[in-house]
This record gives structure tokens, C-alpha cells and sequence, in this order.
């Protein structure tokens, strides 16, 4: 696989903006764009809570919650809360958090929670001699205090079942499952037909508190 494709496969971007083409795709993916003061502030303006997050980066490293309040703004850097009186005060914080790395801008979604602790999940697809197959479903539950699920980050292992009863209810196990299936399989013919030569790919997924499935990313690694 060429240098190329390695660094573009790399790329949350790259990655949003395929998976965007899919009409049935598109509405499981939460607004999503390239970090800049403007898109931040109308952004902020539109959900009251956005997600910013490296363009290359993994293990919940570098992800911020960045939320409107009623004396302004805050953000959320691991365990740690910052409030600020004005944009100007928060942009400015920011810079020197994120530092010069590119960072995109996502929808800040409010996850299903288990005992205050919000819940996402995490599906391994694998390519096969027979094809595609799903490898794993499983939840992953933010540590007390984090809004980031990664395990590494001291996040909690549950199975999917598990998840889905314990944050919304026992009645939904089956059809988000099913879902989460369903929007894995036709992901990977787009991601394949795109970048030809991938074999393995994981999909973190989000249910809100209505039950509707997001799409966060999707990591891939080529064969």
C-alpha cells in the first residue's frame, strides 16, 4: 500500500467525508468540520456542545468537550474544566492546547449514560478469506469524572447486551445490534470501494439518549 493511501486512510477526515457520500450513511454522522474560530463559534451557536478532536489521533488523546454555558463558555480537556467569560478567552485557551495540530470540529452528542457515566461502542470488522466479518460488539463506559469511553483512558469493558440494557433498555438489545450491523456492513463497502486494500476496521458508535446511533469514527488498518 503506497505512502499515500497509508497517510489519507490516517485522516478523520478523509474518512467523514467518504462515508458522507452514503445516503443512508450520512444522517448516523454528527456534523463534523475543520476547526477555525468561526466554525467553533457558529457551531457552538447551533448545538451548545461541540467535540474537537486531533485529525490523527487515537486512544481519546488530545479530544476536548467545549460547551456553552450561562457565563460563557467551557471546555473539558481529560478530567479537567476550564471556564472563560468570553469567546475570545476560550479561542485563546484553546490555541494553546491543541497547539498547531489540524483538529476537526463534531456535534457534541449527549450519550446514553450508565450511573452518570456515558456509554459507546466499539464494532471490529475483518476481511476474511470469505469476506467481511464482525469480530466484536462491545461497550465501552467512561471512567467516573471522563467524558472519553477508550479503555486506556480507564473506561470499562461491557458487552453490547450489557451496554444497550444498562443505558437505555432491555427491549432495544436486538434492533440496536442489528443496526449497528447493518450500518457496519454498508460503511465498509464504501470505505472499501474508496480505499481498496483495507482489512480490518473499527467502528466507535454512540447511542444519545433517544436511542438514535451515531457514528464517531471509524480506524483503519490496512491488510
Amino acid at each position: 500500500m503506497g505512502e499515500g493511501i497509508g497517510r489519507q486512510l490516517a485522516s478523520k477526515w478523509a474518512k467523514t467525508s467518504a462515508l458522507l457520500s452514503h445516503p443512508r450513511i450520512a444522517p448516523h454522522i454528527p456534523p463534523t468540520r475543520m476547526y477555525t474560530k468561526e466554525n467553533l463559534r457558529s457551531m457552538l451557536s447551533s448545538y451548545g456542545m461541540v467535540v474537537i478532536k486531533p485529525v490523527r489521533g487515537a486512544g481519546g488523546h488530545g479530544v476536548i468537550k467545549v460547551s456553552r454555558t450561562q457565563g460563557g463558555y467551557s471546555y473539558t480537556y481529560y478530567s479537567h474544566r476550564k471556564s472563560f467569560s468570553s469567546f475570545e478567552a476560550l479561542t485563546s485557551s484553546l490555541a494553546s492546547t491543541k497547539k498547531n495540530r489540524k483538529y476537526l470540529i463534531q456535534r457534541g452528542i449527549h450519550l446514553a449514560t450508565i450511573s452518570g457515566r456515558p456509554i459507546d461502542y466499539r464494532v471490529k470488522n475483518v476481511k476474511t478469506g470469505e469476506g467481511w466479518a464482525i469480530r466484536s460488539m462491545v461497550g465501552r463506559l467512561a471512567r467516573q469524572g471522563l467524558f472519553v469511553t477508550n479503555l486506556c483512558r480507564g473506561g470499562t469493558r461491557l458487552t453490547a447486551a450489557q451496554g444497550i440494557r444498562g443505558s437505555l433498555s432491555a427491549g432495544l438489545v436486538k434492533r440496536k445490534k442489528r443496526e449497528m450491523r447493518e450500518l457496519t456492513r454498508i460503511s465498509t463497502q464504501v470505505l472499501e470501494s474508496r480505499y481498496p486494500g483495507i482489512g480490518q476496521l473499527g467502528f466507535d458508535y454512540g447511542l444519545d439518549k433517544n436511542g438514535k446511533i451515531w457514528i464517531f469514527e471509524v480506524n483503519t488498518r490496512p491488510q
